[in-house]
């Protein structure tokens, strides 16, 4: 099967293949045409599926073919998305998707300034992606008009339901015209999910393309045994060892991806931290010298690399094993993805044994405990006065990682200002090689 065979217009079918696509994914071989006849849908799909496609390239189609909405400028499309990042990147795709069409797509998020928001919003957009807290500032202030909405998409919804952003989600939808077109994706269907499935979609369209939970198969996952203190000497002898010139390193804590960046740092590995505290200008700029390769290391929380569309990144490290077993799911997500080979790996504490056969127990077999390679316990250089991370941070109220699931009761938002809400919860071949692989488990 082509694109070709899927429908689209002449000018989305150009638009993909500049991109350099002459294949569907399952999801979007599947998506497609149901978006197409108008169905709500509910998917099943891990990142790096080619879900955004799926659903992008069919709205475009079908807000072209619209041609009811006369002189109005109001959105007809809206996409939730729980993250700054994953925001600017499903814009970024129907921008790119849609060169060729007549259309206009803007974004809206926290943590920038609203008033530049406002004001490119008053010029009119077709389709309209935003993360739901600045979504609802920016309509209780009157600044969007939400009247006009003929297709809605929940990107990442069980995320967003993690992160609290069910009442805000329901406020939203209560603004929204009863008649329209309701797109669901997520990664996992938990109750919750299910439950906003039932009241959200009608007689939809049910797209499973991967086992619920399954870790993508082409990510080799091992362990490592080590005690918490030496974590970073091991994980400095891997990077150094392998030579890994791009490692998304996942810490539980803003706090975690400080200290451990500047202790990289200090041991002479180029790295820098995205979370919530950082300013957006400055995520952006990290994730950009990351993806040119000035920078080696990148060192994430969940909520911050969550919806990061990195392409062949070759490894993950998990630094800290997430306590939520699901997230360990999206965390190695990040590599592996549209069929390129990938490699996770944990660094595993004492006290994270349970955490580790939780996590098995979710995926349904065992992660392979490696023998832990010799490495040198080497105090990082201090850095320089006022260098470091703290560069871009501004005061935030991002949740600490491993903290498990929040309340779905609305009622850890706290602080009410969109800022907030929109940042909570983005060698082993060398060292194999000294060691016998072992399937043992920690006592």
């Amino acid at each position: 099967m082509s694109f070709s065979d899927l429908g689209l217009l002449p000018e989305l079918l150009r638009a993909v293949a500049d991109k350099g696509y002459d294949t569907p994914s399952p999801i979007q071989a599947q998506a497609i045409p149901a978006v197409l006849s108008g169905r709500d849908v509910l998917a099943g799909a891990q990142t790096g599926t080619g879900k955004t496609a799926g659903f992008i390239l069919p709205i475009l189609q079908r807000l072209v073919a619209d041609t009811a909405h006369g002189t109005s400028r109001a959105p007809r499309a809206l996409v939730l998305t729980p993250t700054r990042e994953l925001a600017a990147q499903v814009a970024e795709s129907a921008r790119s998707y849609g060169k060729y069409l007549q259309l206009h797509t803007y974004q809206v998020f926290g943590g920038v300034s609203i008033n530049p928001q406002i004001s490119n919003l008053r010029s009119g957009c077709d389709v309209l992606v935003a993360t739901p807290g600045r979504l609802l500032d920016l309509a209780q202030q009157r600044c969007v008009d939400l009247s006009k909405i003929q297709v809605l998409v929940l990107d990442e919804a069980d995320r967003m339901l993690d992160m609290g952003f069910i009442n805000d989600i329901r406020k939203i939808i209560r603004l929204l015209p009863q008649k329209r077109q309701n797109l669901l994706f997520s990664a996992t269907y938990s109750d919750d999910i299910r439950g906003l499935a039932e009241r959200l979609l009608h007689d939809p369209l049910s797209i499973q393309v991967a086992p619920r939970n399954a870790a993508i198969e082409l990510v080799e996952q091992c362990a490592y045994r080590v005690q918490k203190e030496q974590k970073r000497h091991l994980l400095v002898h891997l990077i150094q060892e392998g030579q890994w010139h791009q490692v998304l390193i996942f810490t539980r804590t803003k706090h975690g991806a400080n200290r451990l960046t500047q202790q990289l740092e200090g041991a002479g590995i180029k790295a820098a931290a995205i979370h919530g505290n950082k300013s957006q200008a400055a995520r952006v700029k990290a994730l950009d010298m990351f993806k040119r390769g000035q920078v080696t290391a990148l060192v994430a929380t969940e909520v911050a690399a969550r919806g990061l569309d990195i392409k062949e990144l070759p490894q993950v490290v998990n630094y800290e094993l997430p306590n939520v077993p699901e997230d360990y799911v999206h965390r190695i997500g990040r590599t592996g993805r549209a069929g390129a080979a990938g490699e996770a790996v944990s660094l595993v504490s004492g006290d994270e044994a349970g955490l580790l056969r939780d996590i098995e127990r979710v995926l349904k077999r065992s992660i392979p405990v490696l023998q832990t390679p010799p490495f040198k316990i080497v105090e990082s250089a201090p850095l320089p006065a006022g260098q470091g991370n703290r560069s871009g941070e501004r005061p935030g109220a991002d949740r600490p990682q491993g903290q498990g699931r929040p309340p779905h009761n609305g009622n850890s938002h706290g602080n009410r200002g969109s800022d907030r809400r929109d940042t909570r919860r983005g060698p082993a071949q060398g060292a194999r090689g000294q060691g016998q692989q072992q399937r043992g488990r920690f006592n």
